[in-house]
């Protein structure tokens, strides 16, 4: 009911669960007969959840939630709170780690998983992640999206790269050098235009994902590469990697954004993560 609700279409539900669709049918129709209530609304596209039904679904989040509560108590774990967090790949070495460290004495069990963010806002509908991290996007119906850092697109080498000591540089100059930019995007497509117009050398220009990829690349394999500074402020500030000051590079930035879906009720798990990440986010801007 749930993901036929998430996703509109007992298909795609169906899919989701790895059964068939007659089977959800089924299902469906024996609890309608059970209440007495029509709960979707069948039409060529999928299914529309009826007023009865998104009258019905609080209480089943409810009972799901009970009853994985006592399928916890049975197996003797704490009964805790447990909180789902989602971000994309490349935030996942930024983002999951200081959060689990700054709550890791809070009554609270936290999960993480990683997701690119059309699919995190997906999750956050269907109540699968209850905070998500995510990159700025149109607005969407019950999402209330918060900016939690802006951070700019940088060139960076290893220390040891020939470059790693040199002035103000511009693309030209770079231009010939093995390159490997992460790719953040329409942007990532537009650099790599740019130094294609001042390449003599032969040779490609690799894009890569994710940040820990592209971290890579310049590391440990000599390469230079383009990707946001948050993903690698920790070397930078220790100096296992520099950042290389070019005169004309475009300012490219990503701009973070924690997501939740809305609702009347209080969450005080929830709302702890929340604001924790934004006693934090000062850090990571």
């Amino acid at each position: 009911m749930l993901d036929i609700e998430a996703c509109g279409s007992f298909s795609q539900a169906a899919a989701r669960r790895g059964w068939s669709q007659p089977q959800v049918s089924q299902r469906v129709s024996l609890l309608e007969a059970d209440l007495g209530t029509q709960l979707f609304q069948r039409h060529r596209r999928g299914a529309i959840a009826t007023a009865a039904c998104l009258g019905f679904l609080p209480s089943v989040k409810e009972a799901l939630a009970a009853l994985e509560t006592g399928r916890q108590a049975l197996q003797g774990a704490p009964a805790l709170p447990r909180m789902q967090l989602a971000c994309m790949p490349s935030l996942a070495s930024v983002i999951f780690g200081p959060i689990l460290v700054a709550l890791a004495k809070a009554p609270l069990e936290i999960r993480c998983n990683t997701d690119h963010s059309p699919n995190i806002m997906e999750q956050l509908l269907s109540s699968k992640a209850q905070l998500g991290f995510i990159l700025k996007c149109p607005p969407m119906a019950g999402i209330q999206m918060e900016r939690i850092w802006r951070s700019s697109i940088v060139a960076v080498v290893h220390k040891r790269h020939p470059l790693a000591r040199s002035g103000v540089l511009s693309l030209a100059d770079i231009a010939n050098e093995q390159l490997a930019p992460q790719f953040w995007g329409d942007g990532c497509d537009q650099l790599i235009s740019q130094l294609r117009s001042y390449r003599t050398a032969s040779g490609p220009i690799h894009a890569i994902q994710p940040a820990s990829a592209a971290r890579e690349m310049a590391m440990e394999h000599g390469f230079l590469t383009f990707m946001p500074e948050v993903a690698v402020k920790r070397d930078l500030r220790e100096g296992r990697l520099i950042k290389l000051a070019i005169s004309d590079l475009p300012v490219w930035e990503w701009e973070v954004m924690m997501a939740w879906r809305s609702g009347k009720r209080s969450d005080s798990s929830k709302q702890l993560v929340i604001d924790t990440v934004r006693a934090m986010a000062a850090d990571w801007a």
